[in-house]
Formats: structure tokens, C-alpha cells, sequence
């Protein structure tokens, strides 16, 4: 398993300024963000000039891109034309995995299974793997929910976020059984009442959960997934995680 950092740690910096932070502190490995409200790359730059995009990407310097977070805002036959270019964004800098949101909670369970096998049919069209993302407020909420998706979109899977399944409105929930789902892993530290707490202060238990991706035999990233916190040092707690999974693995 390799240790990685999310430009959306450093959501408020430019691409190239978010990875010159992530080297800084030392990840030789990124996720890149390509979010339409977001700082960094959008979906709608990425159709628009996909060379552009390319190049935007592998200005990494020193640092491997292992995985695209993809949320894409336009709707209709425009957003699978924005999702298909970043499919071929992936393939181009040689990228297996795309993260995508799962539909908001209410969303009729028929009509995501069609939009994601849409979306796991043109990412596999260029060698690219989906994975929706562990998401309170989503589908995604619910681990049963997940087995489901994951059951009737042959070749989707999930980027585990075990925060989301233990800061849940339904309680804890146990996702043990999604191991075999999993494609991509966001971590940071979590209790039942707050989503983000410093490093070691909260319920991740980082030992058990490298252990059971192992015995799926997972061998891909575990990806720092930090947001600022109020009176904590950011730069701190990106180098207490790194040097926590780095000594796990």
C-alpha cells in the first residue's frame, strides 16, 4: 500500500500550490481533486482542453497521481461528456481509480444503478475504475446500501471513507463486508460527533483497518483526506498522519 495526500487538504491553494505542499511535507504520492467548485482542476477545464489538462496534472514534479476525485455539477448528457474526458485524463497519466459521489439520499434506487453503470461503462472504455465515496447525506451513508450498488453495477466500487460510517446520523455503522468493494481509502481521524478531530484523539483504528485491506489483498493508496480545523495546526497533523501509516505499513 502506498501513503498519499488529497490536494483537497489545501482546498484554498492552486493545484500546483496544493502539490508543492504535499511534497513539502514529504508524500511522494497525490490525489487530485478535479471538483467544478472547487480551486484546482475542474471537469469542465478538463473537457474543454483535455491536453491542458494533461499537462496540468503531471505538473506534479517529484509526486505520482494514484487517483481523481471527480464531482462534476453540470447535469444531462453534458455531465457524462465531462466524466468521459476525465476517464481519458486518467488513462493519459496512467491513472486506475475515479472517485465520484454517489446520488443524494431520496434519489430513486433504479435511477442511480443506471447512472453508475453508465458511468462505470465509459471509464472502462479507457482502462478506468469507479468508485463511489463513502458520503453521509448520500446513498453512500449506508454500508447495506453500498453492497447493494456495488452487487448491481458490475465493476463499480468504493472509496472507503471510514469516518462517514463511524460520524453517522443513523449511529455507527459497521462496514467490515465492503472490504471486497474497495478501491481507493480516504482517512483522517473521527468520533461519533465530529467528523475531523486531531490525530489520535478519535476512533479510526488505522491498525485494524490496514490489516483487513490486506486480507482483500488491497495494495493501493491510503489517501490523508485533512481539512483545516479552527486552532490546530494543519501542517502538523498532515506529517503525524503520514508518519502514522507510514510505521503501519
Amino acid at each position: 500500500m502506498l501513503v498519499a495526500a488529497s490536494t483537497e487538504c489545501f482546498c484554498d491553494l492552486s493545484l500546483r500550490d496544493a502539490v508543492a505542499r504535499i511534497i513539502d511535507l514529504e508524500y511522494s504520492h497525490v490525489e487530485i481533486a478535479v471538483h467544478e467548485s472547487g480551486n484546482q482542476l475542474k471537469p469542465s477545464e478538463v473537457s474543454e482542453d483535455l491536453n491542458a489538462a494533461v499537462d496540468c496534472a503531471r505538473d506534479t514534479h517529484r509526486a505520482s497521481v494514484v487517483s481523481y476525485s471527480v464531482e462534476i455539477e453540470a447535469e444531462g448528457e453534458e455531465h457524462y461528456k465531462q466524466f468521459a474526458a476525465c476517464c481519458r485524463l486518467a488513462k493519459a497519466t496512467k491513472v486506475v481509480t475515479l472517485t465520484v459521489p454517489s446520488g443524494e439520499l431520496g434519489t430513486p434506487f433504479n435511477q442511480e444503478v443506471e447512472h453508475l453503470q453508465r458511468l462505470v461503462a465509459l471509464a472502462e472504455l479507457e482502462g478506468v475504475r469507479v468508485g463511489i465515496k463513502s458520503q453521509v447525506g448520500r446513498l453512500s451513508e449506508d454500508p447495506d446500501t453500498v453492497k447493494v450498488l456495488c452487487d448491481n453495477v458490475p465493476g463499480l466500487g468504493l472509496t472507503l471513507d471510514p469516518s462517514h460510517y463511524i460520524c453517522n446520523p443513523l449511529g455507527p455503522r459497521n462496514y467490515d463486508r465492503l472490504m471486497k468493494y474497495v478501491y481507493h481509502v480516504h482517512l483522517r481521524d473521527t468520533t461519533p460527533t465530529e467528523l475531523q478531530v486531531r490525530i489520535g484523539q478519535g476512533e479510526i483504528e488505522y491498525g485494524r483497518l490496514v490489516n483487513m485491506l490486506r486480507q482483500v489483498n488491497y495494495g493501493l493508496a491510503l489517501s490523508v483526506h485533512l481539512r483545516e480545523l479552527p486552532g490546530v495546526d494543519h501542517i502538523v497533523e498532515m506529517r503525524k498522519m503520514r508518519l502514522l501509516l507510514e510505521s503501519l505499513l
